[in-house]
């Protein structure tokens, strides 16, 4: 599995973008009007029996319709605690991110259908290690996003609209923007494959994984069929979306999440540019699958097809172009369509009192680069191969009684999980890159075991957990210590440290990196967050 890190909307520049959050914020007005207060309940649930409901229930005439509201307003202040040494200064220290978020959620009810509404508004500070960072790329390579840092990170979008309906008593209708979640894993998403994820501002690390994943125009039909025991997903994407939604986006224009050593290289200059239009991976084109969930006794199981876009971008390289000509220096970046063929199984295993899933995904004819031994800065350029490739994961989740013997509250949870990537008829010569412009040579088996342990304390509004990871065949980890509290029923407090343990980081451009593989990548990247949610 790849974990490496590396803006085009399709707007006219003549056209204003509307606002939607602006929409979602006159909704308290709306209620005011009707003369009936917004509820309290959460966004995603009906109101609690007899409490008073929308006036549009009177405007529609059925009595059970209503209208929700809920979201929640979020910053982040994290803090380097390393220097990097792309800049002049010492960074150790220094304000890394300053950012606020708001998201506002609506449910409305009509009668059969019902209405769902997600925006999410995210406006951050440039800090002045980023301005030195920002700086950086304005010198050495301008024009692309990294000279206008904050264009990547302020937003305000419309993340879901989508309307639910039952048809009859076995089929449940989704249609509109939504997010489709496949497997169950965290960190790293083997089998997630459906939606791609936004990593620019907070890469991996980013407890939710719903605020990263990107949503989708899509149909979503769940059918019942009892008489089988199970339940028949089918998904079709028709290709509305905007052509930066598909595939995961990394930092690789020289922001705080660029790989060590190329904070301050901004790629998209003209380097390398995306492609969303090559013909072996169009975001026009329609994606989908189908998926059948089941229960075989005391198991869970799932199997699954889908046809979706690689998650990581492949380099269609200008020395060795594939489909069309790139018009990159190095070549473009582009999202070829693969298909996934996926098995899970779940279940309790009551002798050491542990469930587990189990996954197993087939992805035939996935494309790699090559050349490992190119000259520096084009590693990774020679010719497009095609390998079949093993994806399989094993999750073991387990509730500990530590109550005696770390004073929590109630039983805490240790969750193990292990991942591995198989490149089928693996042959080194075939000299693939395990990340474009490095030397290091792909490995036949890529594998990397995760853990983290969650404890409960002051009736489980005080959480403090551990969570760390280790890619076995290199070495390389990270550990990420953190604690939660929450007070009342709105307020959510984070402290986490973000700590890495690469062991061949990289540390000039003029090294080739034939040692250095993803999680190396995040060397002199650890940091101190601050997170502080209000809900309602």
């Amino acid at each position: 599995m790849k974990y490496s890190i590396f803006k085009d909307d399709g707007m006219s520049r003549w056209r204003k973008k509307p606002s939607r959050v602006s929409v979602l914020a006159a909704l308290p007005a709306l209620l005011i009007a009707l003369g009936s207060p917004a509820g309290a309940y959460a966004a995603d649930e009906p109101p609690p029996p007899g409490e008073q409901r929308s006036g549009l229930s009177g405007l529609i005439g059925l009595t059970d319709n209503y209208l929700t509201l809920g979201g929640f307003v979020r910053t982040w202040a994290s803090m380097n605690l390393q220097n990097h040494p792309e800049t002049s200064r010492n960074d150790a220290g220094t304000l890394q991110m300053l950012r606020g978020s708001l998201e506002l959620d609506a449910k409305l009810k009509t009668g059969p259908l019902t209405w769902t509404a997600v925006g999410r508004a995210d406006r951050e500070v440039l800090t002045t290690y980023q301005k030195d960072l920002q700086n950086l790329a304005r010198q050495n390579t301008p024009g692309g996003p990294g000279s206008s840092l904050l264009s990547q990170y302020n937003q305000t979008e419309l993340r879901e609209f989508y309307v639910d309906a039952d048809v009859g008593d076995r089929v449940h209708l989704r249609l509109g923007k939504q997010q489709i979640v496949w497997g169950e894993t965290d960190f790293f998403h083997p089998t997630d494959l459906i939606q791609g994820y936004d990593y620019r501002w907070r890469s991996f690390v980013e407890p939710e994984s719903d605020e990263v994943r990107k949503p989708l125009i899509m149909a979503n039909a769940k059918i019942a069929v009892p008489e089988a025991g199970g339940t028949l997903q089918l998904v079709i994407r028709p290709g509305l979306d905007r052509k930066r939604d598909i595939g995961n986006t990394y930092d690789i224009y020289g922001g705080r999440w660029s790989v060590q050593p190329f904070q301050g290289v901004d790629f998209l200059s003209g380097i390398v540019r995306y492609d969303y239009d090559h013909p072996y991976g169009k975001a026009s084109s329609p994606t989908g699958g189908a998926r059948w969930t089941g229960i075989a006794g005391p198991v869970n199981y799932a199997f699954s097809y889908l046809n979706t876009f690689t998650p990581d971008p492949v380099l269609n390289p200008a020395a060795n172009p594939i489909g069309k000509s790139p018009s990159g220096l190095l070549g473009d970046f582009f999202f070829p369509k693969i298909n996934v063929y996926d098995a899970s199984v779940s279940g309790q295993i009551p002798v050491i009192d542990t469930i587990v899933n189990a996954e197993i995904a087939y992805q035939p004819n996935r494309y790699f680069n090559t050349g490992t031994g190119l000259p520096n800065g084009t590693q990774g350029t020679g010719p497009v191969i095609r390998k079949n490739v093993i994806l399989t994961t094993l999750r073991l989740d387990k509730e500990l009684s530590l109550e005696r013997l770390l004073g929590t509250n109630a039983a805490s949870l240790l969750s193990i999980q292990l991942f591995d990537q198989w490149i089928q008829n693996f042959k080194s010569s075939d000299d693939i890159v395990a990340q474009v412009g490095w030397s290091a040579p792909a490995k036949r088996h890529d594998t990397i075991l995760t853990a983290f342990l969650t404890l409960n304390y002051m009736n489980s509004r005080l959480n403090p957990s551990l969570a760390g990871g280790v890619d076995i065949s290199t070495g390389d980890g990270f550990v990420i210590p953190s604690i939660t509290y929450t007070v009342g029923n709105h307020w959510r407090f984070l402290a986490e440290a973000d700590i890495f343990l690469p062991r061949h980081a990289r540390t000039s451009p003029a090294q080739l990196g034939q040692s250095t593989y993803g999680l190396a990548g995040f060397g002199n990247h650890d940091q101190l967050l601050l997170r502080a949610t209000y809900q309602f």
